[in-house]
């Protein structure tokens, strides 16, 4: 099975600014990146996007311009929960509360956030499901953690190791599961 991993453009945040899950909007224009995203992809395709808005906008316009199948919003897909850092320039965030997670965010949780390990997992159910299920061409719209994590499933990368899988705004990258 062919699968599309999207990572949505850049959005309105300023440059070292954690925003996790927040819901933010992406920077404008967009359209001109929009199009060769969607040159990249195949027609008749299924698409699951995370459902914050920085990626609905982008699997939206994708839908429209090649007759997706489907397209389903899922929660499993969203970035991780950053909980207390969410929105906070990472200089705000307390070397006391950075540096054990920075050592291995892998297992430690952001305080009312999640770890990593915990994103992995629901990104695993997710790809468990699907290739049950799905036979056709598949579309991720998602975010890098996401699509780290998928990267990692892909390749059996170890976590500790995931930021080695650069992510750009804006990249296709397709795989096979």
């Amino acid at each position: 099975m062919e699968v599309y991993l999207v990572r949505h453009t850049e959005t309105i945040c300023e440059k070292g600014v954690c925003y996790g899950q927040s819901d933010v909007g992406l920077a404008e224009p967009f359209e001109s990146v929009f199009e060769n995203i969607v040159s990249q992809l195949p027609p008749e395709a299924i698409i699951f996007s995370s459902p914050l808005k920085r990626c609905v906008i982008l699997a939206e316009y994708i839908q429209s311009n090649i007759k997706a199948i489907s397209f389903e919003k899922e929660d499993r897909l969203m970035e991780m929960n950053f909980g207390d850092w969410e929105m906070k320039n990472w200089n705000e965030i307390s070397p006391e509360q950075l540096n054990p997670w920075m050592e291995d965010f892998v297992n430690i949780s952001v305080s009312n956030g999640e770890s990593f390990i915990a994103l992995h997992e629901r990104v695993g159910d997710f790809l468990s499901q699907i290739s049950k299920e799905i036979r056709k061409p598949i579309i991720i719209v998602a975010h890098a953690g996401v699509i780290r994590s998928i990267l990692c499933h892909h390749t059996s990368l170890p976590l500790k190791d995931a930021f080695n899988n650069k992510v750009d705004f804006g990249e296709v990258i397709k795989i096979a599961l």
